[in-house]
């Protein structure tokens, strides 16, 4: 019985969240303005200034994988906001002390904010032709999975900061601490290969670099690392994060 009410308590809180992201039309038009805006103005304004990273790669199909990790990142990193906001107006003080397991709420929270971010990541997906990307019906099952793995370890990181957190404010200020740094280190914009030392050894550390480095490699066949390290790595990630999200909800009074 008890596993049934967690199941049951996991569906809810995720379509809880899809049913806001759904009603909210100017939060999807905004999430895709933005990626536009860094593909066609910034990708294209940089790339006529320089030859492409990667030979044989113009500039803005080289930035194409790296503005769907962006997305994916700023999503599934913002979708913990909900939680400071639940806290913050008694909901989630509810949620608490219903009869449902602590894990099945962090669950439902990772899950809803994954599930908005693969979609938003797909979205931008549709841009591809725009740009000269050709997709096959399996590099688009192998990037929706990616983004699938990467946007659950990213939204369990951002549950894990917001466990503890009493104010929207606080939030959002560590997150853009945390968040810019793993995204110019990712190789979005530029190729890891040519980093000077110090910048490849923060870039080994920050899990973004093999999320968008998978991504790299299922969309244009440009890599750094090999896909199995790359998911390895991100899911890592997840187990860690997700795991230490689980037990600061379950030691909260």
């Amino acid at each position: 019985m008890t596993g049934k009410k967690d199941f049951s308590a996991i569906y809810v809180i995720w379509l809880r969240e899809i049913i806001r992201f759904w009603r909210d039309k100017a939060r999807i038009i905004t999430s895709l303005i933005q990626p536009a805006v860094w593909l066609f103005i910034v990708g294209r304004g940089l790339g006529s200034t320089f030859r492409g990273p990667v030979p044989g790669v113009d500039y803005m199909k080289f930035m194409f994988p790296g503005v769907i990790g962006m997305t994916v990142l700023f999503t599934s990193i913002s979708s913990a906001v909900s939680i400071v906001w639940d806290r913050e107006f008694g909901f989630l003080k509810e949620v608490l002390v219903a009869p449902v397991s602590r894990t099945a709420i962090v669950l439902g929270k990772a899950l809803s904010g994954s599930t908005v971010a693969v979609l938003q990541g797909a979205m931008i997906l549709l841009l591809a032709p725009l740009i000269g990307v050709a997709l096959t019906p399996r590099s688009v099952l192998a990037a929706l999975g990616l983004m699938f793995l990467l946007s659950f370890a990213l939204s369990s990181t951002g549950i894990l900061v917001a466990a503890r957190m009493e104010s929207m404010q606080g939030f959002q200020l560590i997150m853009n601490f945390v968040v810019m740094p793993m995204y110019f280190l990712s190789g979005a914009i530029f190729p890891l290969s040519s980093l000077p030392p110090w910048m490849k050894a923060l870039a080994r550390v920050d899990p973004l670099a093999y999320g968008v480095d998978g991504l790299k490699n299922v969309i244009i066949g440009v890599h750094e690392f090999s896909l199995v390290t790359d998911v390895a790595v991100i899911l890592a990630m997840a187990a860690v994060m997700i795991t230490g999200a689980v037990l600061l909800f379950n030691s909260e009074g």
